[in-house]
This record gives C-alpha cells, sequence and structure tokens, in this order.
C-alpha cells in the first residue's frame, strides 16, 4: 500500500494508504475491499527518523495541512475537512466495520498538481474520508 497522507483532525491524526498496485489490480475505489485503509491515532504523535540504508519513496511532503476556507492561499487547495461529500458518482458512506453504524464524513481530498508525487484517483478523482470516533474507525474511499 502506498501512503498517501496524514490529516491532523481534531479528533486524533487519521493516516490514509492506498493500494497503487500497477497495473491497478485492486479494487482502490472501495473502501471495504482491503485495497484501501485508514487509521485514526490519538495522543501525542512524534516523526520517526529517516532510515540511514535503504529507499523510503517518499519523494514529496505527506503531512495535508489545515487552511481556512475564508482565507486566501497562494498554495493550491487539495481537498477540505468537514461539511458533506460532495460525490462524483452518488453516496457511497461506508459502514463502521466494528458497529455497522453509518461512518461520519471527515474530509474530502482532491488529486495534486504534480503527477509524479500527487495521489491518483484515476484522472480527475476524489478521495473521501470517514470515521466512527466511538470505535476509532476510519476508511477511505474514492470516486472517479
Amino acid at each position: 500500500m502506498q501512503f498517501l497522507g496524514h490529516l491532523p483532525l481534531d479528533i486524533g491524526v487519521v493516516a490514509v494508504f492506498f493500494c497503487q498496485n500497477d497495473p491497478g489490480m485492486c479494487d482502490d475505489w472501495d473502501a471495504t475491499s482491503g485495497a484501501n485503509r485508514a487509521y485514526l491515532f490519538s495522543g501525542e504523535l512524534t516523526p520517526t527518523a529517516v532510515p540511514a540504508d535503504g529507499e523510503t519513496l517518499l519523494g514529496a511532503v505527506t503531512a495535508l495541512r489545515l487552511h481556512p476556507a475564508d482565507e486566501p492561499t497562494k498554495e493550491p487547495v487539495l481537498g477540505r475537512v468537514g461539511g458533506e461529500p460532495d460525490w462524483i458518482q452518488g453516496d457511497e458512506t461506508p459502514e463502521c466495520p466494528s458497529c455497522a453504524t453509518r461512518m461520519t464524513f471527515t474530509a474530502e481530498l482532491a488529486e495534486g498538481h504534480d503527477f509524479a508525487t500527487s495521489a491518483n484517483f484515476g484522472g480527475g478523482g476524489r478521495g473521501y474520508l470517514f470515521n466512527c470516533q466511538p470505535c476509532r474507525q476510519a476508511a477511505f474511499l474514492w470516486q472517479r
């Protein structure tokens, strides 16, 4: 699985991973297929040291920063936090794998501007992040 990024939120930090198998043999658009995984962490997190040997394969910054919608920015905005999902194909809100209740929409992610380092949601797609705070579960899917 490829590390997509981590998103610091009030409920904790969500780390998102998705399958980038070449030539795309994973059902990575489906929140329950096993090709995606989102983890919800609480408590204080500290970054790990970069290994001295080997290749990390992280060629770009992968932390997503929150930016207030009413403040202009020179940086490209690649999604939003909260509100309601802007579905491309239709509502696919997942159910929590622990308690089977409908999960809460957390964030929407857009593809980046650099093909070499951005998320690939099929060209013009969007990623959708959800959580179940009582169960400390998170889920991720995308549509195009």
